[in-house]
C-alpha cells in the first residue's frame, strides 16, 4: 500500500511541476512576461492550468498526508532518542584495527623515531 501511494505521490510531484511550468508569467519576477497566441486566450487557458493546478496541489498534499500516517503505523512506537540512549554499542563488537604497529595515530614528536623491528 505504502508503494502505490509513493508512486502516486511522485507522479504528482512531476505533474505539479510541469503544469506549473506551462503556466504564464503574471508578473515580473523574472522580467519576463509571456507572450501572446494560441488556440484559447490567454484568460482561459490560466483559469483552466489554474484549476489543475489547485487539483493536482490538492492531492499532493493528500498523498503526503497519507505516507506520514502509513509511515507513523509502520514505526516501532519509540523515539529515535529512546533508541540511542537505552542501549549503546558496545566498542568490543567492533572489528580489530591493530596492523601490528598498535595505534593509528600519527606518533608524536616524543615518541623518538620509529626503528623496524628484526625479526
Amino acid at each position: 500500500m505504502e508503494n502505490v501511494v509513493l508512486i502516486v505521490h511522485l507522479i504528482l510531484a512531476l505533474s505539479l511541476i510541469g503544469v506549473v511550468l506551462l503556466q504564464r508569467s503574471e508578473g515580473g519576477g523574472l522580467g519576463m512576461g509571456g507572450g501572446g497566441g494560441g488556440v484559447m486566450s490567454g484568460r482561459a487557458a490560466a483559469t483552466a492550468l489554474g484549476k489543475v493546478t489547485w487539483g493536482l496541489a490538492a492531492a499532493f498534499i493528500v498523498t503526503s498526508i497519507a505516507l506520514t500516517i502509513i509511515a507513523a503505523e509502520n514505526s516501532a512506537g519509540g523515539s529515535v532518542l529512546d533508541r540511542l540512549s537505552g542501549s549503546a554499542p558496545a566498542q568490543d563488537s567492533a572489528p580489530s584495527t591493530d596492523l601490528g604497529g598498535g595505534s593509528l595515530l600519527p606518533p608524536s614528536a616524543s615518541d623518538g623515531p620509529i626503528v623496524p623491528q628484526a625479526e
